[in-house]
């Protein structure tokens, strides 16, 4: 017989917490390993959690509702099918009794697996954010004033970060951005779903990190419309899926980035991490209104066929709810079509800790003047722009700048490289 505690496993890259959304065993319950035995959810995807050993699950330790930490204990399970007293001696042996082996996941640090502690204004701060306002020297009283955009309101890192970035050499209040305004009994109130409260939280803080500058490109993209119309049909049959203007869009992407690999990368304190793999982020708009971002591993290895076969697939996934953790983690760099909205142009926000994101607009349309032999004339033509948002911290305009010039210029000459 041994007590052995399951933890949360790890859920993807930058994935620090989960939301306990139900336990499918209850207490006293015998498990099998592998058995899916409660489902959570992370601000990119809902997943089951399967038990990594088989017996009775003794005791459930994190509540339905709950916000735990990666590596954070979940619950207590007995092995070898022996009943064993949920006391508080067995729950702590249960601790000493596992091997550090057996715990699977990522164990996070120490100052993160404290309990939050209630203070005298009677809010709830995680250890981390009463570490940093230790540091700080930021005062009780000026703690309390610290607006909180986490759960029940907490004050989060990013909330601490954002007060220490705009308080002079005094404490003073940090002032909502926006006024509230009164709510009129004909008004509507609708609640931020969990997902869009961690898309605002994520954005504010991705702002907050890096100082973005935007670069605008436009693209003649008539050759490419042109090739699309004739070879639509056949692709369609071969692939299996659609020949859309968005695979076209990934590939070019894939080939500037090869041209500009300082693009495929992200900060990590005083370093910039160049990434080998080339993972390309592509969002993808929901039924509901919020934005999910599944992941295309190794673009740069894709055909065009097999690039159709990806992206039907993870977007299918993603409409449906379907995507699992590893669908979602590892990115380098990311693309928001917002030409499917028929916007024209866009300042996307940096999803962190990448150092770039392009937004697509859509194909339009309009009298271009276009160079040629016997001089320049006016004609219709297929254009569209590319907006380059980038992290200014590391990337200045002539490489922001230059990787959009490139996507642009690959789009232009789409025939001379693109292959199926």
């Amino acid at each position: 017989m041994a007590l052995v505690t399951m933890v949360m496993p790890t859920m993807g890259e930058s994935v620090m917490e989960a939301t306990i959304l139900q336990w499918l065993k209850q207490e006293g319950d015998m498990i099998t390993e592998e058995e899916s035995i409660l489902e959570v959810a992370t601000d990119k995807v809902d997943s089951e959690v399967p038990a990594p050993y088989a017996g009775r699950l003794q005791k459930v330790l994190a509540k339905k509702g709950e916000v735990v930490k990666i590596g954070a204990p979940l619950a207590i399970i007995a092995t070898a099918g022996e009943t064993i007293a949920a006391t508080s001696t067995s729950l702590a042996s249960a601790v000493t009794l596992v091997p550090s082996a057996a715990v699977r996941p990522l164990q996070p640090m120490p100052a993160l697996q404290a309990p939050v502690q209630k203070q005298s204004d009677g809010r709830f701060y995680s250890p981390l954010v009463r570490h940093i306002a230790q540091q700080e020297k930021i005062s009780p009283q000026a703690l309390s004033r610290v607006p909180g955009t986490g759960k029940d309101n907490r004050v989060t890192k990013y909330d601490l970060l954002a007060y220490l970035q705009h308080r002079s050499e005094v404490d003073t209040p940090l002032q909502p951005a926006v006024a509230y305004m009164p709510i009129a009994p004909e008004d509507e109130v609708i609640q931020l779903d969990r997902m869009r409260q961690i898309i605002a939280e994520r954005m504010v803080a991705s702002k907050h990190i890096a100082p973005h500058v935007t670069s605008f490109v436009e693209a003649d993209v008539t050759n490419l419309v042109q090739w699309r119309n004739q070879h639509k049909e056949d692709f369609e049959q071969k692939a299996g899926a659609k020949l859309t203007y968005t695979l076209l869009f990934l590939q070019a992407i894939v080939r500037a980035i090869k041209d500009f690999p300082m693009i495929n990368a992200f900060v990590a304190a005083d370093r910039i991490i160049k990434k080998k793999a080339i993972n390309i982020g592509l969002a993808v708009a929901l039924p509901g209104g919020n934005l999910i971002v599944p992941v295309i591993k190794h673009a740069d290895q894709l055909s065009l066929v097999e690039l159709a076969q990806k992206v039907q697939t993870l977007v299918h996934k993603a409409r449906h709810q379907q995507l699992v953790p590893d669908e979602l983690a590892e990115a380098t760099y990311t693309v928001s079509n917002l030409g499917s909205f028929q916007n024209l142009m866009g300042t996307p926000i940096i999803l962190q800790p990448q150092v770039a994101i392009l937004a697509l607009g859509a194909i339009v349309k309009k009298p271009a003047v276009v160079a040629g032999a016997q001089g320049d004339t006016i004609a219709i033509r297929h254009q569209m722009y590319l907006s380059h948002s980038y992290d200014h911290r590391v990337i200045d305009g002539a490489l922001g700048g230059g990787f959009v010039k490139q996507v642009a210029d690959y789009l232009e000459v789409l025939v001379d490289w693109v292959r199926w």
